[in-house]
């Protein structure tokens, strides 16, 4: 029996501008049905592929498959129109001289009759059945955003690349629209590829994230795994603050004022870095100059002094100026803890919850 083929197979992608490669032999696959997000930082190549992929951009090297089918090298190129893939972008576009309906309708073919019928089940689907003969400058901007999903929709399209495109949205609606967007692709079977630099939109809503960086994707996976087991120090701080320690291999052993940490199968002598969340640092009170018993899971506590405490909604962020080095240390506790400048603390740091690199140049 036959494998089948990805909806959608990127290999050796290369798009160079003015000499340098700002897509540098990226390989991509999606399953029919998935969501994968192209996630990093302004910049990393991310929007450039999806233009490559949509076909307004050409590569100078790589191929793109659909459903098995060669769209273009860089010598072959079915048009853009001819690709079955759908874009959503943060510039919803909608005609303003149009209806609604007909904004959905719009390049589809069919009788008149038919392109509304199918802007009418579409919008009936997002909500918007009552807005089919109402204009775009009579909607809010979410409203229009559901628009442009169903126009985006209505020619049935195998993929849908979508790149920034909830951005331009108030914080209030963004979850809720896209929890609706990601609801109606799914139940579409549209196989997309979203852009976007937010790591929680990212987690949110993808099967799987590409972790993108100067041109290249440097981790692939599941949300869970790209965030409890990330590639290196950079690919942790995308996603939240971090702390980091720096020592030295010793027996696959590495000392800091917090006890000593494993680093399997790293050479004896090499420097390392020990990076760790700041969720992940417990906080116990001063006793006298006396700290928490050490333990197996939490190591050696080390005391420091709050610089300053926040309260930031559901959590309290609190820094501190450690003893050992007189370096930065921040720690997020749930709910309210605010404790006052100058109060001595000890801190502990989970094992279980601790990266360990080769340290940085």
């Amino acid at each position: 029996m036959d494998t089948p083929h990805p909806r959608l197979d990127v290999r050796n992608l290369v798009r160079r501008i003015d000499g340098r490669a700002v897509v540098d032999d990226l390989s991509l696959e999606i399953a029919p049905g998935h969501v994968t997000c192209l996630l990093g930082p302004s910049g990393c190549g991310k929007s450039t592929t999806l233009r490559m992929i949509a076909g307004v951009d050409r590569q100078d090297q790589g191929q793109i498959y659909v459903d098995g089918d060669l769209i273009c090298d860089t010598v072959f190129r079915v048009p853009p129109e001819r690709r079955a893939i759908g874009l959503m972008f943060q510039d919803f576009a909608l005609f303003p001289h149009l209806s609604v309906g007909a904004n959905v309708g719009f390049g589809l073919s069919g009788s008149g009759a038919e392109k509304r019928a199918r802007a009418e089940v579409l919008l009936d689907r997002v909500g918007l059945g009552h807005f089919v003969d109402a204009y775009p400058h009579q909607l809010s901007g979410g409203e229009q955003q559901r628009v442009a999903l169903a126009r985006a929709l209505a020619p049935r399209p195998r993929i849908m690349l979508m790149d920034e495109p909830f951005s331009g949205l108030d914080n209030r609606l963004r979850d809720g629209i896209r929890d609706e967007t990601l609801a109606l692709l799914k139940e579409e079977g549209t196989s997309v590829l979203l852009v976007t630099h937010e790591p929680e939109e990212a987690m949110r809503m993808a099967d799987e994230i590409a972790l993108m960086r100067d041109g290249r994707i440097v981790q692939r996976g599941a949300p869970y795994n790209i965030y409890n087991a990330p590639a290196d120090k950079a690919a942790v701080a995308f996603f939240s603050d971090v702390n980091v320690l720096r020592g030295r291999v010793r027996g696959a052993l590495v000392d800091t004022p917090f006890g000593q940490f494993l680093a399997p199968g790293v050479a004896d002598g090499t420097e390392v870095e020990i990076v760790f969340r700041p969720q992940h640092v417990g906080i116990d009170f001063d006793r006298a100059g006396r700290g928490p018993n050490p333990t197996e899971r939490a190591g050696t506590p080390a005391r420091g002094v709050v610089e300053r405490s926040r309260f930031m909604g559901s959590e309290s962020l609190v820094e501190f100026r450690m003893d050992f080095d007189g370096g930065p240390l921040r720690a997020t506790v749930p709910n309210v803890f605010l404790p006052k400048p100058g109060t001595p603390l000890w801190l502990t740091v989970r094992r279980d919850r601790c990266f360990v690199f080769p340290a940085e140049a």
